[in-house]
């Protein structure tokens, strides 16, 4: 009996297997070459940075006509003229590359706090209690959730709260911005010059109570900028990084040292 049923096992397992490699020979899908080769030539990040779920859906798109070659932020340009070149294009012109970009300066040493946050280390967590720790409403809430989300591992905390990000491991994917609530990290030109190192909306006043570095909108960056390439904007320095002649006047001028 036990013969019986090793031989009836044996017999279904071949069966089933056979069926098995039948469907798959079927059904299966073919895969157009130019996808392969598209997502060979990829960053392999899966970061996201191009709109899509990851690079197989990208390299599919790509060769279907429904992204742009440029799509891959991590590959930069290397990656967008070779994948030109397969889909039988013109090497796109090469972009400036852009890296994440920590602006606020508001840690422990330097903001005041409300209070002292023990709950989830994630920073919308933190903000459903009382608006976060930080005196600042526009300030870093320094709960390492763009440390987290990094695909690269390119974004560490310092000791005194906020986050430190490695520029050269930077693959400019954009997670760490569209995940940071407070909107205190951005993607700038590698090249910009100058750049203001604060968020804040508030009047000088509201600044000087809850931080020693924020922008205290005093004005004396514009009027000391001999290109015109800085303006106010709702009580914030920004600097046009086209105009920014890096002259270093704004630099020198600001009396929070907000400007790097």
């Amino acid at each position: 009996m036990i013969g019986v049923a090793i031989i009836s096992l044996g017999a279904l397992g071949l069966l089933f297997g056979g069926v098995l490699a039948f469907a798959a020979q079927k059904f299966a899908v073919e895969i157009d070459p130019k996808v392969q080769m598209v997502q060979e030539y990829l960053a392999g990040a899966n970061c996201g940075a191009c709109g899509y779920a990851g690079c197989a859906q990208f390299a599919e798109e790509v060769v279907a006509g429904n992204a742009p070659v440029t799509g891959c932020t991590p590959g930069g340009s290397a990656v967008s003229g070779k994948i030109a070149e397969l889909m039988g294009m013109a090497a796109p012109e090469a972009e400036a590359r852009h890296v994440a970009q920590l602006v606020c300066l508001g840690d422990c040493a330097v903001a005041k706090e409300k209070f002292t946050y023990h709950g989830v280390p994630e920073c919308k967590a933190a903000l459903m209690f009382g608006g976060g720790p930080s005196a600042c409403r526009f300030g870093c809430v320094g709960q390492g959730t763009c440390v987290r989300v990094c695909p690269v591992d390119a974004i560490t905390m310092s000791e005194k709260g906020l986050p430190i990000i490695d520029k050269d491991a930077c693959i400019s994917c954009g997670k760490c911005k569209n995940a940071c609530p407070r909107q205190v990290i951005d993607l700038i030109n590698s090249k910009t010059y100058h750049y203001v190192q604060c968020k804040s909306q508030d009047k000088g006043k509201q600044v000087r109570e809850v931080c020693e570095r924020g922008c205290i909108s005093c004005g004396l960056c514009v009027k000391n900028c001999p290109a015109d390439a800085i303006r106010m904007e709702d009580n914030l320095a920004i600097i046009d990084s086209y105009i920014c002649t890096n002259c270093g006047t704004c630099v020198e001028v600001c009396p929070r040292n907000t400007i790097a």
